[in-house]
């Protein structure tokens, strides 16, 4: 299955554009990742998996491998596991952007070691 067929058939209509913003920011930002679907769902490879997406029925959750380790300067990392935390999107509109591009640069950081 691709990221594409994914999206069409697990992800709710009104959260087609969420995805295509995050989709839209690794390709900016990680260019060198690799997506896949990688236990089911969409995943971001370098060295290791960094991030996935993960619809609900209520939002997207974006989350990172190793979260724990990011600075959340915005405050918007959730999650208890060990080492993975998330952001959950709702809509386009209420995503913040910029600690969007944040996150995905401090996993790209921590993916290299």
């Amino acid at each position: 299955m691709t990221v594409d067929e994914f999206v069409e058939t697990n992800v709710l209509p009104q959260f087609h554009e969420v995805v295509a913003l995050i989709r839209q920011l690794m390709r900016e930002l990680a260019p060198a990742a690799k997506e896949s679907i990688s236990y089911g769902i969409p995943a971001y490879t370098g060295n290791k998996i960094f991030a996935v997406i993960s619809p609900t029925k209520k939002d997207i959750t974006l989350s990172f491998s190793r979260g724990i380790q990011f600075e959340d300067k915005y405050n918007l990392l959730r999650g208890v596991g060990k080492s993975s935390k998330h952001v959950k999107i709702k809509s386009v509109e209420t995503a913040n952007i910029e600690a969007l591009k944040y996150y995905i640069n401090q996993a790209l950081e921590l993916d290299k070691n």
